[in-house]
């Protein structure tokens, strides 16, 4: 589910744009940053910003000094990045693609007065319609429903699916049009493009992370499921998502009227899109949003706490490609004794991506990191846990694409409590994956050597 899954002349014009010029990605250095940060975190509730030293007592919790120190690192994630932590939030994990599908659809269908949908992919397929349907019949009822689509991920779905939903009064935007002589005012950037994935409703139940809308997730993947598949033909994607309730939601809600106006689209319909918020759990969250030519919010926050590391680095990685920065960092890390573990596919959608990252092995497994290939299933989530205490959920892959050319949306939750949560789940993934070992490695064949060698002179594009 990547640019390389269309059209086989658009990966040659991104090719030829690469003669051009290429971006590079800010030097992140947590020494330099610790100067620059407050001694407390700004956080933010559904009454307003907490003083302080309300603040600091928020995160002021004597965690273990094998773990991050929590307030330390809002601090440092606050100056890199200028977003504000936000309190009072309830967070659900969800695996795959069928659990995830019916939170969605169920907070669809009790939608009351909105609906704002960001997607890379919106497939025509059983579950496309059947999502598409239930969008169409919201907007039947006098929710408004808004859509904004990437028109890449969406390059091979007819455009008769889109005008459907139109013609039932949803308004869409498809992001960054391939066709030069759609574009309305900001300029030919087919190379940037939307890979968030992100469902507002009512402007109180936000969800995000790396599901989109198509059957490969109608199935279920090995994830907790106390029988194995017999093939991989009855297996689905493994992803993760989060459902969220609190004034966190109001973060998600401003990205996507941010990008729906940086498309020089059509005014947002008249709707209640910023309720008065409510507290609605204990969990702190962070709501990153990036963007090309942006501040690099998530790619600085994720160094930050890669950087500061001290006991584990828990990572599950769809496409993972890693510029030098990030490559070094997790090197570090594993080197001054953190444990660092990826899980990482065996199989992908996307086998120059998938060769691409393999090309970093054996740095990794001379350094002490423990690579891990999932078994079977599709693996397309983008998680990473850190210390316990620190963990994201997003549509960003550790790849240069995502860094710099995609707009993307992470969230961070802060807490041993959803840390836990998430350590399991990595654990989880562990059960269902082969370890990779330098020996093993080091005796692979010419031909995956070969494979390796020529993916990587193109990862800077992938």
């Amino acid at each position: 589910m990547r640019i390389l899954r269309a059209q086989n002349w658009l990966a040659a014009v991104l090719a030829l744009w690469s003669l051009v010029a290429c971006a590079s990605l800010p030097t992140v250095d947590a020494d330099r940053t610790k100067a620059q940060a407050a001694p407390a975190p700004v956080v933010k509730t559904a009454n307003g910003t907490l003083p302080a030293d309300k603040a600091k007592a928020l995160l002021a919790k004597r965690w273990s000094k094998s773990t991050l120190d929590l307030k330390a690192q809002a601090a440092l994630e606050d100056a890199a990045t200028g977003v504000p932590l936000i309190a009072g939030n309830q967070v659900k994990l969800l695996f795959d693609g069928p659990a995830t599908m019916a939170e969605m659809m169920k907070a669809i269908a009790g939608a009351k007065n909105n609906i704002n949908f960001e997607t890379y992919i919106f497939d025509q397929d059983e579950l496309g319609d059947k999502f598409a349907d239930l969008l169409m019949e919201k907007q039947r009822q006098g929710v408004t429903v808004n859509i904004i689509y990437d028109s890449v991920g969406t390059l091979t779905v007819p455009q008769q699916f889109f005008d459907r939903m139109k013609a039932a009064g949803i308004h869409l935007v498809a992001f960054n049009p391939v066709n030069p002589a759609k574009v309305r005012g900001n300029g030919w950037k087919v190379n940037n493009r939307d890979h968030r994935k992100m469902l507002i409703v009512d402007g109180k139940i936000g969800f995000a992370g790396g599901i989109n809308i198509s059957d490969t997730y109608s199935k279920s993947s090995p994830f907790r499921s106390k029988s194995r598949p017999k093939s991989e033909k009855d297996v689905g994607w493994r992803d993760t998502h989060v459902r969220i309730e609190g004034p966190a939601v109001q973060a998600m809600q401003w990205l996507f009227i941010q990008n729906w106006t940086g498309q020089d689209a059509d005014d947002l319909r008249e709707a209640d899109y910023f309720p008065t918020p409510v507290i609605a759990g204990d969990k702190l969250v962070r709501i990153l949003g990036s963007e090309p030519g942006g501040k690099f919010e998530i790619y600085k926050a994720m160094l930050l706490a890669i950087q500061e590391a001290k006991k584990s680095i828990h990572i599950t990685c769809a496409y993972f490609v890693p510029d030098e920065q990030t490559l070094q960092a997790l090197i570090d890390a594993a080197k001054r004794g953190v444990k660092v573990e990826l899980v990482l596919p065996s199989v992908s959608d996307s086998g120059v991506v998938f060769h691409a990252g393999r090309a970093f092995y054996q740095r990794l497994l001379e350094a002490g990191v423990r690579i891990h290939e999932l078994n079977l299933a599709v693996l397309h989530a983008k998680t990473v846990v850190i210390d316990g205490v620190w963990s994201t959920v997003g549509s960003t892959n550790m790849d240069t694409r995502s860094f710099l050319h995609n707009s993307e949306v992470n969230v961070i939750v802060l807490g041993d409590a959803f840390g836990k949560e998430m350590e399991n789940a990595f654990r989880e993934d562990l059960r269902n994956s082969k370890e990779v070992t330098l020996a093993s490695w080091k005796d692979r064949g010419v031909v995956t050597r070969m494979k390796e060698w020529a993916a990587k002179w193109w990862d800077y594009w992938l």
